[in-house]
């Protein structure tokens, strides 16, 4: 009776794997994709600036590294990784890239006074509704991509970057050719 169950137990978790592996599909996420060592072409999204609400296509960085950051004003690992993000920032315009904020699900006023706080001088665009989450597979924040020049996903991060991310995954990137 015991390995009964326990046989049983086990047919049902390899069922169960197997949905899950066969419920992905094809593994075709941004991060199997960049698993396999592809670089998938970034989603073509257009957003208003948080400064001026102008729309911004994300098309409009091409030629240049972009650190894409999602991030929200009430997250605290957010509010932690800002200075960092903000001397890359230094870096990466003297070379030809920038950090680009994509700010979302939060308020307004709240975003505004995170980038007064923290100094933010790179380009900052708002999702208020979160509607460019899913191509990007954001689940949380922050979450950052990296963009090589041609505009594809080079390097994902869930979570908060780190210096020696952003090193290993940047500058590489800014020594390579549109």
């Amino acid at each position: 009776m015991v390995r009964l169950t326990a046989a049983g137990l086990v047919a049902a978790l390899l069922a169960l794997l197997g949905y899950g592996v066969v419920g992905n599909g094809k593994g075709d996420t941004l991060d199997a994709a960049i698993a396999r060592g592809e670089r998938p072409a970034a989603p073509a999204i257009a957003l208003p600036a948080l400064s001026s609400g102008a729309a911004t296509s994300l098309s409009a960085f091409r030629g240049r590294v972009v650190v894409l950051n999602y991030w929200a004003s009430w997250c605290t690992p957010c509010r932690q990784e800002a200075p960092l993000l903000q001397r890359w920032q230094a870096t990466l315009a003297r070379r030809g890239g920038t950090v680009l904020g994509i700010d979302t699900l939060d308020v307004t006023t709240d975003a505004r006074a995170f980038i007064r706080d923290f100094h933010i001088t790179y380009p900052v665009l708002r999702d208020r509704d979160g509607q460019t989450q899913k191509p990007f597979g954001v689940r949380g924040f922050p979450e950052t991509m990296v963009l090589d020049r041609r505009g594809r996903v080079a390097h994902v991060r869930r979570g908060p970057v780190d210096d020696a991310f952003l090193r290993r995954a940047v500058l590489p990137l800014l020594g390579e050719a549109a």
